[in-house]
């Protein structure tokens, strides 16, 4: 014999239910939302730090989702708005709990990420890093308002 409550309640779908479910729904958007937005500001912070002098530096920021890249690019970008565009736009796609890359596989990175140009005597990576916290709390205010 069939438990009452089961017979009589079981498959139906309250209110409380589906107000669950909208709430896991907006919940997983807002994640996926608030790690784009905290990579880019991340991404873009380091380019825009980033010391310029042929502007091949700035160039060869490179945004990859799962592994990251593996050669240099020969692009030339002194102000860092073509990689930046095309680092928000691939981050379009970007869901949370993807692991996402950014690097510069030239092998002068990290000399000047160490202080080897007076233009970023304390580095551009580690200087954004710092800003971390700030950039997630940030982005969070603003998708969840």
């Amino acid at each position: 014999m069939a438990n009452h409550m089961t017979t009589r309640y079981g498959g139906l779908q309250g209110d409380f239910a589906l107000s669950l479910m909208r709430f896991r729904d907006q919940t997983l958007d807002d994640m996926d939302e608030i790690f784009r937005r905290v990579v880019i500001e991340i991404g873009s912070t380091v380019i825009r730090l980033s010391p310029v002098d042929t502007g091949r530096f700035r160039g060869n920021w490179q945004f990859t989702v799962d592994e990251p890249a593996s050669a240099s690019l020969d692009n030339y970008d002194k102000t860092g708005h073509d990689t930046i565009a095309r680092l928000v736009a691939d981050a379009q796609h970007l869901t949370f709990g993807q692991t996402a890359y950014l690097v510069n596989n030239l092998v002068y990175g990290i000399p000047l990420e160490y202080g080897h140009s007076n233009q970023a005597p304390t580095g551009f990576v580690r200087t954004t890093l710092d800003g971390f916290n700030q950039m997630v709390d940030e982005a969070v205010r603003e998708v969840t308002q």
